[in-house]
């Protein structure tokens, strides 16, 4: 048996380098797993990456003051540079034009470009809306580049305009001077999505105001509930700018949809998206938890339920935030007719599919309802998951009829 390659010593290295005190190929490293850094690596830099064992490991990210103070963006023993990097946003756009199809205009203009650690481009999150990227930053080492990526990534696109946004507590804790939102983008840009068209405020939406990841359950739940018939009452809770909603009116054709949000702004949008698309949707502007309660009292029911609530679990430990889903799903299950769709999401990440399966039987049964699952969805193919950091797959949907 051969012997293993004797490892270089440290100024024999490639510079600058990292090196790594215990092995993991999660492409987030802490501090507490760095065993050391040449004296030129610098915030910022793209670093060689060493084992334990001084054996080249990869290449990443280094920035010494930051919560991650390494990401790794590829694993392996031969050496990386700025156009292997560039190479990455070409992977990336294959995956969503070759594989995905999304580069089909008569599908949708809206997707993710690049899904960071997902992409290998830890700290990169782009998406576009037509003709415009919205680019979030979330490392020194891809603030350090964007500048130089954009029309790369205008070119293979076909886009023109972009805005680049850093939050300010991941600039202060990565040391990114230089403004939080950057670029020519307008406020507002027009998409469209199987045949629904959308308004994206880049100005006060949350984010955008409009989320990819939910495109393909968008044109699930309208498949579904054509098949219900034009009859069907649909409830959308926690509707924001009314994706769903609209996905049941337009491609389901159900006479009564009803959205409800606590956010004033989102439900203003809801009605612009409405209004665009000539669309009679009943916007409620109130807190879900209190209007489900209300309509109980009412005895009003519904056909089909959607609740997709922001996130509500921020870490391992938050209970809090995991009995909000809890008491929301069990108010929701209350309104069920026996034999409707619940359509029930999470995009919190720190909660599993199985655990967040559970948090929503629990809810059932504690009321007296059973829930028959038909199906557990996620984000499309546009919001990929790697092997070696599976917590990307944040999105969770659970389908079940409601017994």
């Amino acid at each position: 048996m051969p012997l293993p390659p004797k490892a270089p010593t440290p100024a024999d290295r490639a510079r600058p380098w990292v090196q790594m005190k215990y092995f993991t190929y999660h492409p987030q490293v802490y501090s507490r797993m760095l065993g050391g850094a040449s004296e030129d690596a610098r915030p910022g830099d793209l670093v060689a990456v060493y084992d334990k064992d001084g054996q080249r490991f990869g290449a990443g990210f280094f920035n010494p003051s930051a919560h991650v103070p390494l990401r790794v963006l590829h694993h392996g023993q031969e050496a990386v540079d700025e156009a292997f990097l560039e190479g990455l946003l070409d992977r990336a756009c294959d995956l969503r034009e070759k594989i995905a199809s999304l580069a089909d205009k008569n599908q949708t203009d809206a997707y993710r470009v690049i899904h960071s650690d997902a992409d290998s481009l830890s700290g990169l999150v782009v998406d576009r809306y037509s003709d415009t990227l919205c680019v979030e930053v979330h490392s020194l080492g891809i603030y350090k580049r964007i500048e130089k990526w954009l029309p790369r990534l205008h070119a293979r696109l076909g886009t023109k305009r972009a805005t680049v946004r850093v939050n300010p507590d991941i600039a202060r804790i990565e040391r990114i001077s230089g403004p939080a939102t950057a670029g020519d983008a307008p406020p507002v840009v027009k998409i469209r999505e199987h045949g629904v068209r959308f308004e994206v405020d880049f100005a006060s939406g949350h984010k955008t105001g409009f989320f990819c990841d939910q495109r393909e359950n968008r044109k699930m739940l309208g498949e579904w509930v054509k098949q219900l018939g034009p009859k069907t009452r649909v409830a959308d809770l926690c509707c924001y700018t009314g994706g769903f909603s609209l996905a049941a009116k337009l491609l389901g054709g159900a006479e009564d949809v009803t959205g409800v949000d606590l956010d004033e702004k989102s439900i203003e949008q809801a009605k612009r998206n409405a209004n665009m698309n000539q669309a009679r949707i009943n916007w409620i502007h109130t807190d879900a938890f209190m209007w489900i309660r209300q309509m109980l009292l009412n005895k009003e029911r519904w056909d089909v339920i959607v609740v997709d609530p922001p996130k509500f679990v921020f870490d391992k430990d938050d209970v809090e935030g995991r009995l909000k889903y809890r008491d929301l799903n069990g108010l929701a299950i209350q309104l069920a007719k026996p034999g409707a769709l619940l359509v029930t999401c999470s995009c919190s990440g720190q909660i599993s599919e199985e655990e967040f399966t559970d948090i929503v039987i629990s809810a059932a049964h504690h009321r007296g309802r059973r829930l028959q699952f038909l199906a557990k969805t996620g984000a499309g193919p546009d919001h990929p998951i790697m092997s070696n950091c599976p917590e990307s797959r944040y999105l969770k949907l659970l389908w079940a009829r409601v017994w």
